[in-house]
């Protein structure tokens, strides 16, 4: 007798779908279209563990939906393979990282296909594939041939940039220095975070609160300026903003872009420097404020440590101190210096400047609270009107000055104190102090005071109104070798060029030290062979040595995807009309600012030059939920392995020491040993079971833990379900006579729901319904050939191989893959009958079965006709009844006729 064994099920199906490409992307464009991504994974040398699968079925689920509703799919798979990991190992073991990263593919690819999921292999694409990084150069060159036209607030080509006439008549090297001002990608000095250990260059999210580097955790990041390539991204940052209005995402994914885009309105302020009499100089500082209405109240300034004007504005007996200062500052994160710093620092430059509406000579400070990064650097400080420029004068004691009496949000005892200068109020009011022989705002609101005090600094030339953001400029290249090659080359006369499209890709040279060096040099800047050219006329230059980063290859993907193959674009117009934009993209939350922001700048710029056709790349985003998994801790809080543990009744103990240990939900890793592996899963329980469980642990979205007998559920469930259409026997025979009422409500009931379900991604609801829907199949002797068809219809999204092997036992040649998804008859989806009480005196004496539109007349004659009924009628005299349709029928009597 055959028992539902999901090894052999699945490996026939698999190898089915595979010898046949079942699912090779359709090519018929007059079909509606689907395109439906996963955010590609790093193949990392640990393969995958169960919480990759989460997402991976969800969009395998759509993607089976979709096929089944006539809609051309596209549902792609590849590997981000670039990234340091790979890098290290080659330090450390001398493996090339292509022979890693192809081993580590090899192994992602063999496991995703154990899952049954449905993707089109002819799609694959890797981002070291010298056929794929040729592209990502190509699209390089065209943002480094790009500026950026403020007033048509889109990118055109550098050829198009209007050169003015004092440049041009300054020669040719003045042209070309004003060009690569403007260029979206561009080559400068720049101050970066540069990991000793792992002697990279790394991006400011890398470098975590305490100082560490989030890859190696080592505590050795410090500040460095070193040549990078950077990206101008802020110049999209407008548009980057509006275009999140019409996008179907997460609003917390929207609000954290929103935050890292910054923007902010305010005012730039010019201050002249004072001289040593305290008189206004010719020089000036320029500060951004967003409450230029305060000027009146800045007794201080501040610039950033980074600040350009930090050696002019230091003077000679105050160089040494503010040398330390800066050399400290510079070992912290930007976080440490501004969301976590629990005490202001700083240093006196020894400088003065002058408040342009009091005449005040005011001190300049240096501090690191303030960042180069933000505004121009520097700002005016507003003690009585700002928290963080609060602390730092009650610290250094410098004067506070209220200009703005609190208004009635203020408590009383708060307010006296922030009008004698010994509290800080950011809030409204109304400005007192605040006048001179020109400007008085006194009496006004805060909104009101912006806008006179905008007025009046354009009016007199010392500053003006200014949008800013904090987004900076994208640090686009790293000191590593398994990265991308630039496609640029540095001549001996200082011009830099790119390498002629004929002549990509720009390959990766042997190298014989994968190390990069102390100073910060790539490892490629020893491929001397491989760096030095020399061009038509004899003039010599220097390839690129820094690679790209990681977030290089992932910007632009999505595109390849649609034309992996395509070896003369990097994607055809016309496919990329028809499948852009993706309509749905489920990935982690943690991509919700770089990648995500990235590509869609990238995009942006590709739009602008007619290179793509849609403005955004992502229409719908999904966040999935992390899956955890149970951890172990002792009473310090100390995590215990997973193998160091021992269950005695249910009370948890560390083997050796006998410690009890509570048990809690962790994030999966190697050190606790608390990882899952899906190939340990599959071969006990088989993938369909795997991907039940994952999508039935709850909401799509959610954070849930793993529980292995979960998996055992959906074993017994699949178990149950093998028995009721294909059954144990030799031999089944289904069939064709019109099945129970009820059956086929729930059959028409479960086509409604498990539609509905899949449409809003509530997968979990869906595999209740089929568990539903498999309890009535199981109630009746015959197996009912319709009624099994559409159960292993609504089934294979979610559990594919029984589902096509349910099929074929059912007598269908073709897979399961387009047969058009079921349709309902609603009309049988909704109960023909309802169960109605009948009472006696407000007592229930029988529940029956009747026609939902029965009348009140024809309830109470089934009700007089009711056998137990009727012994509560005789010799009683009936002095009402009650007839509630669909309800109740209530008899009230009384003894006697």
């Amino acid at each position: 007798m055959a028992k539902y064994d999901p090894q052999q099920i699945e490996t026939k199906w698999q190898s089915y779908w595979d010898s046949n490409k079942t699912f090779k992307t359709g090519t018929d464009m007059s079909k509606p279209k689907y395109y439906c991504l996963d955010m590609f994974p790093y193949p990392s040398g640990a393969g995958l563990h169960v919480g990759h699968p989460e997402g991976y079925t969800a969009t395998d689920i759509i993607c089976r939906y979709k096929r089944n509703r006539g809609f051309n799919v596209l549902h792609p798979m590849g590997w981000d393979a670039f990234g340091l990991p790979a890098e290290q190992y080659a330090i450390q073991t001398g493996t090339h990282p292509a022979v890693t990263t192809q081993k580590n593919c090899d192994n992602f690819r063999r496991q995703i296909k154990r899952l049954g999921l449905s993707y089109d292999w002819d799609k694959e694409i890797n981002t070291t594939d010298p056929k794929y990084y040729k592209w990502t150069q190509w699209i390089f060159t065209r943002l480094y041939n790009t500026w950026f036209d403020e007033v048509e607030q889109k990118g055109r080509p550098i050829s198009e940039l209007p050169i003015p006439a004092d440049v041009q008549a300054l020669g040719a090297s003045a042209v070309r220095q004003y060009r690569d001002s403007k260029r979206l990608a561009y080559y400068a000095d720049a101050q970066v975070w540069w990991c000793k250990h792992c002697k990279i260059v790394c991006a400011n999210e890398e470098v975590l609160a305490d100082g560490s580097h989030e890859k190696c955790g080592k505590k050795e990041v410090e500040r460095r300026n070193l040549k990078q390539w950077l990206m101008r991204i802020p110049l999209y940052a407008e548009r980057l903003l509006k275009g999140l209005d019409d996008l179907d995402w997460p609003q917390g994914v929207k609000d954290m872009q929103k935050n890292w885009i910054g923007k902010s309105q305010g005012a730039e302020v010019d201050f002249a420097i004072a001289d040593k009499d305290g008189k206004p100089t010719e020089k000036h500082l320029r500060v951004y404020t967003t409450r230029c209405d305060t000027l009146f109240g800045a007794t201080y300034m501040v610039i950033a440590p980074e600040h350009e004007m930090v050696n002019e504005l230091t003077t000679a007996e105050n160089k040494e101190t503010v040398a330390a200062y800066v050399h400290a500052a510079a070992l912290k994160s930007d976080m440490d210096r501004t969301e976590l710093a629990k005490e202001k620092t700083g240093v006196f430059s020894g400088s003065y400047a002058v408040n342009p509406l009091t005449g005040t000579r005011i001190p300049i400070w240096i501090a690191d609270y303030v960042l180069t990064g933000y505004g121009t650097g520097a700002i005016m400080a507003v003690p009585a009107h700002d928290t963080r420029d609060f602390d730092f004068a009650k610290k250094f004691n410098l004067p506070i000055i209220c200009i703005m009496d609190p208004d009635a949000s203020c408590p009383a005892e708060t307010k006296e104190l922030v009008l004698k200068g010994e509290a800080c109020w950011p809030a409204d009011g109304k400005y007192i102090q605040s006048s001179n022989e020109t400007l008085s705002l006194n009496g006004l609101s805060k909104k009101e005071g912006i806008k006179k005090m905008i007025e009046w600094l354009e009016a007199n030339k010392i500053g003006k109104a200014t949008v800013n953001y904090k987004i900076r400029d994208w640090l686009f290249s790293r000191q590593r070798y398994w990265g991308e090659p630039f496609p640029i080359i540095h001549w001996e006369d200082g011009e830099i060029s790119t390498v002629d499209d004929k002549d990509l890709p720009v390959l990766l040279p042997e190298v014989e030290n994968f190390k990069p060096g102390d100073g910060g040099q790539s490892p490629l800047a020893g491929a001397t062979k491989w760096l030095n050219v020399v061009d038509k006329n004899g003039r010599k230059g220097i390839r690129e040595t820094n690679t790209m980063p990681q977030w290089a290859g992932s910007c632009w993907y999505y595109l390849r995807y649609i034309d992996a193959c395509n070896g003369d674009a990097f994607v055809a117009k016309e496919l990329e009309k028809y499948w852009m934009p993706v309509d749905l993209y489920i990935g982690g939350a943690e991509h919700a600012v770089l990648h995500l922001l990235y590509s869609r700048f990238w995009h942006k710029v590709l739009f602008d030059l007619g290179l793509v056709s849609t403005d955004e790349p992502f229409h719908k985003l999904y966040n999935q939920g992390m899956i955890l998994a149970y951890a172990y801790e002792d009473a310090a809080g100390s995590k215990v392995p997973v193998d160091q543990v021992e269950n005695k009744d249910g009370k948890f103990f560390e083997k050796g020491t006998g410690k009890e240990l509570h048990q809690i939900v962790a994030k999966m890793s190697k050190s606790l040993k608390n990882v899952v592996n899906p190939d340990d899963v599959v071969q006990k329980y088989g993938a369909d079971s795997l991907r039940l469980y994952e999508m039935f642990m709850g909401p799509l979205d959610a954070v849930k833990p793993w529980q292995t007998q979960g998996i055992e559920g959906m074993f017994r469930f699949l178990s149950r379900a093998y028995r009721a259409v294909i059954g144990e026997e030799d031999s089944v025979t289904y069939s064709d006579a019109s099945m129970p009422e009820d059956l086929s409500k729930v059959m028409h009931q479960s086509i409604i729901k498990v539609t509905d379900a899949i449409e809003k991604l509530s997968f979990n609801t869906a595999i209740s319904q089929l568990m539903i829907f498999n309890n009535e199949l199981t109630k009746t002797q015959e197996r009912y050939r319709e009624a099994c068809e559409i159960f292993a219809q609504l089934l294979q999204p979610f559990a594919p191989h029984l589902a096509e092997e349910m099929w074929e036992k059912l007598g269908h040649k073709e897979c399961l893959a387009y047969v058009a998804w079921p349709s309902a008859d609603e009309s049988k989806a909704v109960d023909s009958t309802v169960e109605v009480v009948f009472q006696v005196n407000g007592k229930l004496r029988a529940k029956v079965s009747m026609p939902k539109d029965a009348t009140k007349d024809q309830m109470i004659e089934l009700a007089k006709q009711n056998e137990r009924i009727q012994t509560y009628l005789t010799d009683v005299a009936i002095v009402k009844t009650i007839a509630v349709p669909g309800k109740l029928v209530n008899f009230v009597v009384k003894p006697g006729k």
